[in-house]
């Protein structure tokens, strides 16, 4: 455990920035698992609404340095080569 006032502020920081951050990842793995079930589904102009709004949610995490940008980068490289193969 922390020994000095700040390493105990530094703790508990830490922890409300995980918890944070855990919220962030799930919110990107909904919104990833959300674009694939829709492509699944093989309707493409509903794919590619799905995909815009999984997106913009990829890029808003990546900037926030939650994931690092070229993992963003591969999930919407991959995504968009899924819902193009769809035609």
């Amino acid at each position: 455990m922390a020994n000095t006032k700040s390493a105990r502020k530094a703790a508990k920081q830490s922890l409300h920035r995980r918890a944070h951050n855990v919220g962030q990842r799930s919110e990107l793995r909904t919104a990833i698992k959300n674009a694939r079930k829709a492509i699944e589904a093989g309707d493409k102009t509903a794919a590619q609404k799905v995909f815009q709004d999984t997106m913009s949610v990829i890029d808003r995490i990546a900037d926030k340095d939650i994931i690092h940008k070229n993992k963003a980068a591969r999930h919407k490289s991959q995504l968009s080569g899924q819902i193009k193969a769809l035609a």
